[in-house]
């Protein structure tokens, strides 16, 4: 027989003889594709077998495989001819004991508390009257009416229940679904207070909220949350990444909101220890008031300097005021004279002819304004025409040394030696030649006019 019909064999005699079996052993090397499926190896101390959940059965896992777990996997034996290695294909995994489940809860603890989530700098502080209290549980169960029960009794106030399952397949996933849903929340409907409740169980029935999903969601809402899993002997991971835990969730109602009856009486105490201060108050400032009138003077003997200087500004008030009406009669009649309508007709003609005589000024101003103007076009064409660099554009140049200087001699251009030529369109240097070995016959071009020197 070929290979492939052996291994078919093989594969046939061991999936009939193994078609239900059930496995005890500690998880090894857990791998998750990204297809879904499930890749890890069974082990005990003496032996070992490479184990598969494929993607159908591993979303229904009621709890993440890890590393170290042991576990009782029931499924079928099978043989992978490729390879040829024989493996259980695990139809359902489930934790071995309630022992397996405290060394995994106890390691999950340990992890995500190295990562910080369970703080006390992350705790944040409860209001002390929440308007809107959002609880996430089942709607169903005695959970939500002991809360709402509770809450009634002690101060009505306004309640937004977001329903999830409590346990079994997705539990975790809602619950962190609902407190990320309330933390989302804005407006009027986002609740001051989250309650996430679930009544008593066991370890297994209490399992979704020591999931990591959940966990981590109450750790990082802002919202402050009060855990209540369970009873009071019970403790779940969201009890250690909640900002309060409750015993209860009938004492997570109590500790949510306080007793009405007792804001009223205290309201109504604190009244009356503040009208009694205030009373004790005014008393108080009414002894020191009189004692302070006591020690004051009479008014007669405060108000008598002032009596008597009023009387005396009294007496001097009619003789001032005749003094300065006499004043200002005198006054009167010494403006009376100057204004007689002759004398203001005369001072009004004078400045009609002071105004005649400034407008014919102005006008003898434009007139030599405009000569001026004239005059100094005239002078800036003679200037323009007199400017050094106007003889350049006839054909001229003006030879320079090379510091900048004009040079208005041949001897000063043979001192020079090397010049600067300025035409027009630019300058050219040059040198006088002086001391330097005349090219031969024909070594250059035919000599170019000179230009002619300023």
């Amino acid at each position: 027989m070929s290979v492939s019909e052996l291994s078919s064999r093989l594969k046939r005699t061991v999936e009939d003889a193994f078609s239900l079996v059930r496995l005890r052993g500690e998880i090894s090397g857990f791998k998750r594709h990204a297809s879904g499926h499930c890749y890890f190896t069974m082990k005990d101390d003496r032996a070992c077998i490479d184990a598969v959940i494929w993607k159908g059965c591993a979303a229904m896992l009621r709890f993440r495989p890890e590393d170290g777990i042991e576990v009782v996997a029931t499924g079928k034996l099978t043989t992978y001819p490729g390879r040829s290695k024989y493996q259980i294909v695990v139809d359902q995994l489930e934790l071995a004991g309630q022992g397996a489940l405290m060394a995994l809860l106890d390691k999950r603890r340990r992890a995500l508390a190295a990562e910080g989530l369970f703080d006390e700098t992350r705790k944040k502080r409860l209001p002390f009257l929440p308007g809107v209290i959002g609880v996430v549980t089942s709607p169903t169960g005695a959970v939500i009416r002991d809360i709402l029960h509770r809450l009634a009794d002690r101060c009505p106030t306004r309640v937004i229940v977001w329903p999830v399952a409590v346990q079994g397949e997705g539990a975790a996933a809602q619950v962190a679904a609902a407190v990320r849903g309330f933390d989302a929340m804005q407006g009027a409907d986002r609740p001051d207070l989250v309650i996430v409740a679930r009544g008593g169980g066991s370890i297994e029935d209490l399992w979704a909220f020591n999931e990591e999903e959940p966990v981590r969601a109450v750790a990082a809402c802002s919202i402050p949350i009060i855990s209540a899993v369970g009873h009071e002997t019970d403790t779940s991971l969201c009890d250690f990444a909640a900002d309060v835990r409750a015993p209860t969730p009938t004492a997570a109602a109590e500790i949510a909101m306080p007793v009405r009856s007792e804001l009223l009486a205290a309201v109504r105490e604190m009244g009356l220890r503040s009208a009694r201060c205030a009373a004790r108050a005014v008393e108080r400032s009414g002894e020191q008031l009189e004692n302070s009138a006591r020690r004051l003077p009479a008014p007669d003997a405060l108000l008598a300097p002032q009596r008597q200087r009023l009387d005396e500004h009294s007496e001097r008030l009619p003789r001032a005021l005749g003094a300065r009406l006499s004043h200002a009669r005198a006054d009167l009649g010494h403006a009376a004279g100057a204004l007689r309508p002759s004398l203001l007709q005369a001072n009004l003609r004078r400045g009609r002819e002071r105004l005649q005589s400034v407008r014919l000024d102005a006008a003898q101003v434009r007139r030599r304004i405009d000569e001026g103007r004239r005059t100094l076009e005239s002078l800036w064409r003679i200037a323009a025409q007199a400017h050094p660099d106007k003889p350049l554009e006839k054909g001229y140049a003006r030879v320079e040394d090379r510091d900048g200087r004009t040079l208005t001699s041949a001897k000063a251009a043979r001192e020079a030696a090397r010049l600067r030529l300025v035409f027009a369109d630019g300058k050219v240097d040059a040198s006088t030649g002086e001391g330097v070995e005349r090219p031969r016959r024909g070594a250059y071009p035919a000599k170019p006019e000179q230009p002619k020197l300023l």
